[in-house]
């Protein structure tokens, strides 16, 4: 699916920003992204949040506590950028997403996708994404996801995943990627062994990883950031 393009201005002000290049009392960029992304203190869960965004069906706002177990809601035009843990991501506007936790703790165990985009960092811990049409194992990493009722778009940023075909178990495959290497598209129904095809890489920028990174206290694993790609992104 074709994805509405972005602001210019927007662009490079994230790039900006997530570069530390953002001067103080740039009003302009303070007013479009916020403060110069650094480690969320403890309790805070919310970076940013734009449009009609809920948790747990209520209204999110910059107070808000996001924990697993909860389920995340955008409308269209909308985005909020959180941190879960260790785990930090951007919902873009049109997304649902369930937050899976471990049974007896709080720790994140899965991201159920129901709906929306996507792009999250973790490191050092395991845990599985689920779209209506594909399964994917998580090893720690960065990844984008597009969840659609007939096919789902997953990135390995970086990190490995275990990416599966809901429709066809025995179509899956390991991914080991340094930065976004093998990009796929997870078909619906597309017949046995035909369900994981190539996709090009859309719709999200290294940018945006280290702004997300530096809010659990991280920077990507790529040395310099990345702006060949200057295509659209979704409500972003």
């Amino acid at each position: 699916m074709r994805r509405e393009l972005d602001d210019p201005r927007r662009r490079l002000l994230v790039q900006a920003l997530a570069l530390g290049l953002i001067l103080p009392g740039d009003v302009l960029a303070q007013s479009l992204l916020g403060k110069r992304p650094v480690k969320l203190p403890p309790g805070q869960s919310v970076y940013r949040v734009g449009g009609d965004v809920t948790v747990n069906d209520k209204p999110a706002n910059l107070q808000t506590q996001i924990n697993a177990g909860d389920t995340v809601k955008t409308a269209k035009g909308a985005e909020i950028i959180f941190v879960v843990g260790s785990n930090a991501m951007i919902a873009r506007g049109g997304t649902t997403v369930v937050i899976e936790k471990e049974q007896g703790s709080m720790i994140v165990r899965g991201l159920r996708m129901l709906a929306g985009a996507l792009l999250s960092v973790s490191r050092g811990n395991q845990m599985a994404v689920t779209t209506l049409t594909a399964s994917i194992g998580v090893r720690g990493t960065g990844f984008y996801v597009e969840a659609e009722p007939d096919q789902t778009y997953f990135c390995t940023c970086y990190g490995v995943t275990e990416v599966a075909s809901s429709a066809d178990p025995q179509a899956s495959e390991t991914i080991a990627a340094s930065h976004h290497d093998r990009p796929v598209y997870i078909l619906k129904d597309a017949g046995r062994g035909k369900n994981i095809r190539n996709a090009p890489f859309i719709n999200h920028t290294d940018q945006e990883l280290a702004l997300i990174e530096a809010l659990v206290g991280r920077t990507p694993p790529f040395v310099f950031p990345k702006d060949s790609y200057s295509g659209p992104r979704k409500d972003y």
